[in-house]
């Protein structure tokens, strides 16, 4: 006889024990979203760091004009990104490398270094994908705990590294916090690593940074074999749905991260925006958007203190807020009233700049349903 009990499902296939257990990554809140949960109109998000300014016309013109050949496969390699960055940032071509994205290309570096055992080190609370990218590799992340105001201890990830150690991920500005660590203290933590340990600058928003942080590819790689510094084309220029990101860094590195580059990684399209968004032409219209976020960033500074509210510095194109236990409900509230930020459980919610009437809403909205502890 059958049993009356129901029998549990079997499982399809054979996941990978690191996969299964793998945390799902978690982009924000789509706007539209938020409205249909909350039966609203004219939500706006705030939540995924996005440029709210389009890209460049230089650049939507060159993305046109390049979907008359999209009927024939890029070139793999994005050779003429890669020289093109190259001639910009003074380096030798073999020491630029192209992908879907800076997130693809950390990816890609967790595929070449890190096996099952291994650990990577990177300070705590950071960017999303980090444990992802790890721990698919059966790898370990050992998370060094920010300090008391949010900042990166880096005496203590040098003293996490160990010989299990593979990579050091620095992300700077961080991502959510928004603080950033100047390249000369970045140096001295390279310093103190092995030279078998690669350690990777993930500076995904160091356009919108004080330039007196320093550029670690000028002054760092030059020192460090092991070092490399990850860019990325979405949130300066705009182009976070065409997906173009590059990294800088010894040749040997260079070459582990491109062994695991999937076939044509980087579209057409993208690589032809890319490749405009390096012109001078575009270069001056982008600046422009990247000092009216920065002047943004700071009125909503600004404002926050004034209001009481104590947030890190901010060098990134968002505003961290650390709400500890109020996270969830001051994050819903917004929500309910349109307004779409990112909200790390329990530990606070990151606010992207926007316009300045999105700013000036959430401004609004965040003295309507919270007030500073």
């Amino acid at each position: 006889m059958p049993s009356s009990e129901t029998e549990p499902a079997k499982p399809v296939g054979r996941v990978r024990p690191a996969v299964d257990a793998l945390p799902a990554y978690k982009p924000g809140k789509a706007a539209e979203q938020a409205e249909r949960e909350h039966n609203i109109s004219e939500a706006i998000k705030l939540a995924s760091n996005e440029n709210p300014y389009p890209p460049p016309a230089a650049v939507v013109q060159a993305v046109a004009e390049a979907c008359r050949g999209a009927n024939i496969y890029c070139d793999h390699r994005a050779t003429v990104v890669r020289e093109a960055l190259a001639d910009r940032l003074e380096l030798d071509v073999e020491q630029v490398t192209v992908g879907a994205g800076s997130v693809a290309l950390l990816y890609q570096l967790a595929t070449a270094y890190v096996d099952p055992g291994d650990e990577v080190v990177t300070p705590w609370i950071s960017f999303e994908a980090y444990p992802i990218s790890v721990q698919t590799m059966g790898g370990t992340l050992v998370r060094v705990p920010l300090t008391a105001e949010h900042a990166f201890d880096l005496d203590a990830v040098a003293a996490a590294v160990t010989e299990r150690t593979k990579l050091v991920l620095l992300a700077t500005p961080n991502n959510p916090t928004g603080n950033a660590v100047s390249t000369a203290a970045v140096g001295r933590l390279a310093e103190s690593i092995p030279d078998d340990v690669v350690v990777l600058v993930d500076e995904a928003y160091r356009e919108f940074a004080d330039p007196a942080l320093g550029d670690p590819v000028a002054e760092l790689l030059p020192r460090f074999d092991n070092l490399a510094v990850a860019r990325t084309f979405s949130k300066a220029y705009g182009l976070a749905s065409l997906r173009v990101g590059y990294v800088m860094g010894h040749t040997e590195v260079v070459s582990a991260i491109d062994k695991c580059l999937m076939p044509f990684n980087v579209n057409g399209l993208a690589q032809a925006a890319a490749l405009a968004a390096l012109s001078d032409e575009v270069a001056v219209e982008a600046q422009a958007n990247i000092d009216a976020i920065r002047a943004e960033r700071a009125r909503v500074a600004a404002a926050l203190a004034a209001d009481g509210w104590d947030i890190p510095d901010a060098q990134a194109n968002f505003v961290w807020m650390p709400l500890a236990d109020r996270t969830d409900d001051v994050c819903i509230a917004l929500e309910q009233r349109g307004v779409v930020v990112r909200p790390f459980s329990g530990i606070g919610i990151r606010v992207t700049i926007g316009t300045p009437a999105q700013n000036d809403r959430f401004l609004a909205t965040l003295a309507g349903v919270a007030q500073p502890a």
